[in-house]
């Protein structure tokens, strides 16, 4: 157990545990507020997120952004991103089983120093990990979960929604959910 994000961080930085640690250009560790009351948490970075080192930075991030500000999210400001794993997939292949086990202890640790009121998790590899195996985004999308005293959200990968704009609305009906319970749950995320 970690008492500091410093300490958190560092230690990632030199994780090893699967295979992917060895490819990175860049840990991908998470971004924005420390003390955010809300965390997204993705499946894992991709192409410019592993050369940036930080997530949902290409063309989904910048939708996902775009979401998030419709209902007066930042990045910087007021919301936490981070992903199952901290390294990149090779050729942005779905994380596998033993990488997500290997990398969950530090998401676990993220999630104790934050202490969010709400987990958004960002497409079907973070929903199945974290609210049940047999989560289906298609289905159960913009439903809010209680887990642990956390309340959970899954909603569609805005890499499956540039795949798929039919679901954007669906998807921009999520966020405006999770703004009604942002105001329900949280103190000082608005």
């Amino acid at each position: 157990m970690y008492n500091t994000w410093e300490e958190l961080k560092a230690d990632c930085s030199g994780c090893q545990k699967c295979l992917l640690g060895a490819t990175r250009t860049n840990l991908v560790f998470g971004v924005g507020n420390e003390n955010a009351e809300v965390l997204f948490i993705g499946e894992g970075p991709g192409e410019q997120e592993d050369l940036k080192g930080e997530p949902f930075v290409g063309r989904s991030g910048q939708l996902l952004d775009k979401y998030m500000d419709a209902i007066g999210l930042d990045r910087k400001k007021n919301i936490y991103i981070a992903n199952m794993v901290k390294c990149r997939p090779p050729h942005n292949r779905d994380p596998q089983q033993d990488e997500q086990e290997a990398c969950l202890d530090w998401l676990r640790e993220q999630v104790r120093l934050m202490k969010p009121k709400i987990i958004v998790c960002v497409g079907r590899i973070a929903a199945q990990k974290l609210i049940g195996a047999d989560f289906k985004v298609t289905q159960q999308h913009g439903e809010f979960i209680e887990k642990n005293g956390v309340l959970m959200m899954g909603t569609f990968h805005p890499a499956a929604l540039l795949r798929n704009p039919n679901n954007k609305p669906q998807a921009l009906e999520d966020f405006l959910k999770l703004r009604d319970k942002i105001k329900e749950v949280c103190d000082h995320t608005y």
